[in-house]
Formats: C-alpha cells, sequence, structure tokens
C-alpha cells in the first residue's frame, strides 16, 4: 500500500510534512481506512497534518509517528468496532490505539503519550500544557473542528491539506452527526464534556446532567 503523498504546494519556503515511511505508519493508515467512515478517516488525517505544521510552526521536538497514530486513533472510538457500552469515545479511542500498538511492541512510554493524547483531545485548556504529542492532537483536532488558529495557516497549507484530504462543503454538519451517530447509546459519557452539547443539539429529549445537582443529591449530609 503506498504512502499518502506529502504536502505539496507552489510555495518553495514550505517544507513538506509526510507521513512517515514505515510498516506501523502503513499499518494505521490501512486500519483506519477499512474501519472508519471516508469522513471521519480524511478528518483524522487532515488532524496530522495541522499538528504536524503547527508543531513545526512553534519549533516542537516529537515523534512523527506517536502524532500520527493519535491523530489517526482519535476518533476510533466513534466507531461500532471499538465503542464501548459505558466509557467516553475518547477513551475507547485511546483504547484501542493503546491495544494496537502493544501489539505491534512499541513502548509503554510512548504508548502511554498516544493514549493521553486521545483521552484528552476534547478536553480544552489541558492538553497545550502537556507533551508535544498530546498538544498537537489537540490542535489538529481544533483546527480541523473549531477552526481555532486557522488565520496561522497560510492559503497554501490549508489549500494542500484539504486537496490531499477533503472537506465536503457540509463537513460542519455531518461531523456533529457523526459525533452523535457514535455516542447517543451512552449519553450519560457525555457529562461535564463538550460531547453533551452534540446530544443537546441532535436530541430534544436530552437532559444534560448538572453538576451542582450531583453535589446537592449526594449521600451526604447538608
Amino acid at each position: 500500500m503506498a504512502i499518502l503523498e506529502g504536502i505539496k504546494t507552489a510555495d518553495s519556503t514550505l517544507a513538506p510534512i509526510e507521513i512517515p515511511d514505515s510498516k506501523l505508519a502503513r499499518e494505521i493508515t490501512e486500519l483506519v481506512r477499512d474501519t472508519e467512515s471516508p469522513l471521519l478517516f480524511h478528518h483524522s488525517s487532515r488532524v496530522f497534518y495541522w499538528g504536524a505544521l503547527a508543531g513545526k510552526r512553534r519549533g516542537l521536538r516529537f515523534n512523527l509517528e506517536l502524532l500520527y497514530a493519535g491523530a489517526m486513533f482519535h476518533d476510533m472510538g466513534l466507531t461500532h468496532q471499538h465503542s464501548s457500552d459505558g466509557e467516553r469515545f475518547e477513551v475507547d479511542g485511546a483504547n484501542a490505539a493503546r491495544d494496537f500498538l502493544r501489539r505491534h511492541g512499541i513502548a509503554q512510554q510512548d504508548i502511554d503519550v498516544v493514549w493521553t493524547a486521545i483521552a484528552l483531545h476534547t478536553t480544552p485548556g489541558i492538553p497545550q500544557h502537556m507533551h508535544p504529542v498530546v498538544a498537537l492532537v489537540t490542535a489538529g483536532v481544533e483546527m480541523d473542528v473549531l477552526g481555532l488558529s486557522y488565520s496561522d495557516f497560510s492559503d497554501a497549507e490549508r489549500a494542500a491539506v484539504v486537496h490531499a484530504h477533503p472537506r465536503p462543503r457540509r463537513f460542519k454538519e455531518d461531523i456533529i452527526q457523526a459525533f452523535y451517530d457514535g455516542i447517543k447509546h451512552k449519553p450519560e459519557t457525555t457529562f461535564g464534556n463538550v460531547k453533551a452539547d452534540v446530544l443537546a443539539d441532535k436530541d430534544p429529549h436530552f437532559v444534560r446532567g448538572n453538576f451542582c445537582s450531583v453535589i446537592r443529591g449526594s449521600a451526604w449530609a447538608g
């Protein structure tokens, strides 16, 4: 299976970002492409590129292969093959990546980095203070889904990434639907996190958990 092309643009000052040319990366690509919908596969691929470009711009030192693993597995928890009954989808994706990397003999320290990157990718305010791979997976997700730091990327960079992995015109609504489809069977896992907004948007009967109500309703006297 051929490695996906690196970013190529007419801007000679833009160094190409390429998916690592390794057996591990090829197997990650094949597994994710065979498991996820095209929407999620191309989204995850773009997350890798945004994260890698952001890392180079910030002057960070990071392992490109670990970043690729984190980016490509970050939404695997939305697929029925890897969705548990009671864990947050982020944890399901992190566990899928952990099991895959263990089978390939990756060091536990590196596995822990990828696991954390995936588990925290929807938790704003924390990843940017952690290991570069953790920070950059979240940065890539925030760029592709929320458009955060959009202006930090050049027109050439944005065009090249979207050319390599197309972003459909309806991506905004389609990704919200994909989130909903992946978590609607376990609404309790959205307590205290951004995915509660997805359920509130899609399900008129969804009742959002309330932190203060949990405190007041606890078994403690008073």
